[in-house]
């Protein structure tokens, strides 16, 4: 039963300028839309948010492609998108949900009776990729994760996404605060939501105010 697989604590990147450039370290698409959090247990399904919330009524047809897992058991965590007429995601699509809507699955944390996050992300990657490469479910995609971050960012730029996050190969999962997962936003994201933005920079004290 569901009730075996809690929801967890999401692994919560940090905001940084550039991104890391050692060998050690794999790069991703930053997508722009709802972390959520994949629960199935044979033919149950739960669809988290990132504060726990269950939204599984939201989304049938997300809930219809979990049941085609290769597995009787799998926690995912992923991306909820929309996408526009270039196939780019558009968070306006996704908030009115007038678009065709996707999940773009990154991390692996559990497959059957197998707890993965003590193992390295290299490994839950490659687990996921096989999973949702054999589902063969439009809705439900791998994200791939690629060497070079600075060709990976200027793609980002083109095509006006959010950004990259960038992540330690050999790094367990870790809940919370995850100085192993770094994000870059791209400044044509950060110009055309230059609102939703500023409510990620962090606060500017007063001169007369002495810094928390």
């Amino acid at each position: 039963m569901l009730k075996r697989n809690p929801f967890i604590v999401p692994s919560a990147p940090v905001l940084r300028a550039e991104p890391p450039t050692s060998a050690d370290w794999i790069h991703e698409v930053k997508f722009d839309g709802f972390r959520v959090q994949l629960h199935k247990d044979a033919d149950e399904v739960i669809i988290f948010t990132r504060n726990g919330h269950d939204v599984t009524r939201r989304y049938p047809d997300l809930r219809d492609a979990l049941m085609s897992l290769p597995c009787n058991k799998a926690i995912i965590d992923a991306e909820l998108t929309a996408c526009d007429s270039e196939g780019r995601p558009d968070f306006v699509g996704l908030m009115r949900r007038s678009k065709e809507l996707c999940v773009w699955a990154f991390d692996l944390l559990r497959e059957d009776e197998t707890d993965l996050r003590p193992k390295p992300l290299w490994e839950r990657k490659r687990a996921l990729q096989r999973l949702v490469l054999e589902a063969d479910e439009h809705i439900l995609r791998f994200s791939d994760d690629f060497d070079d971050p600075i060709k990976l960012l200027e793609v980002a730029e083109q095509w006006k996404l959010e950004g990259i996050v960038s992540k330690k190969l050999h790094q367990p999962y870790k809940s919370g605060k995850n100085l192993g997962w770094v994000k870059v936003k791209t400044r044509a994201w950060r110009e055309a939501n230059k609102d939703r933005w500023e409510l990620f920079l962090p606060s500017t004290p007063s001169p007369n105010v002495p810094g928390r």
